[in-house]
């Protein structure tokens, strides 16, 4: 993860950490070169996932790989792409349609988050039940940033093709009630 992510609430990177048990978080800074040593899980081939690497092999065991995500902004990413080129193969997944990352602006097509790279892999790993949870915990995460940030339309929007709408009902009508402005709360107590 890039330094400047890491204090980002959009990051899905502390996504992936929180619901992936096995997730350890490496913290990126070009002062404080990070070696393939302090990341290498030993009898693993290393994968290091970007959209210029080379297609992912049809068939491979689950248990046989370590996934690198890298985890910033796209500028962020490429600089972090090429200072770790050699630690392993870097593979580029068939990620196909929308992003459903709408937190940041998506420049191009085929611009996908951490996360969303993450379900791919798990959908190509046939680890379905993995790709349904870290699905509906990413639908969750943009939804509630959504309103949080005040876009309550573009969050209604958002939740029409979402699968948290079965997943997580009573959490949603929490998340849509209205609470009290505690400022203004504040003000009349003459707090």
């Amino acid at each position: 993860m890039h330094h400047r992510e890491y204090y980002r609430p959009s990051s899905t990177g502390h996504l992936v950490t929180r619901i992936m048990a096995d997730a350890r978080l490496h913290l990126w800074r070009r002062e404080r070169r990070l070696s393939a040593d302090e990341v290498r899980r030993s009898g693993r081939e290393m994968w290091i996932l970007h959209p210029t690497g080379e297609e992912a092999p049809a068939v491979v065991e689950a248990s046989s790989i370590q996934v690198v995500l890298l985890d910033g902004s796209w500028s962020e990413t490429s600089a972090m792409a090429q200072e770790i080129a050699g630690w392993g193969r870097r593979v580029r997944l068939p990620i196909v349609g929308a992003s459903r990352f709408w937190l940041r602006a998506q420049q191009d097509n085929g611009r996908f988050s951490t996360a969303e790279a993450l379900l791919a892999l798990f959908e190509g790993l046939e680890l379905a039940d993995a790709q349904a949870a870290l699905r509906r915990q990413l639908e969750l995460h943009v939804y509630a940033n959504l309103r949080a940030r005040g876009r309550k339309d573009a969050a209604a929007q958002f939740l029409r093709d979402s699968p948290i709408q079965t997943a997580f009902p009573e959490l949603l009508a929490q998340l849509q009630v209205r609470r009290a402005n505690l400022s203004a709360f504040q003000a009349s107590d003459g707090g």
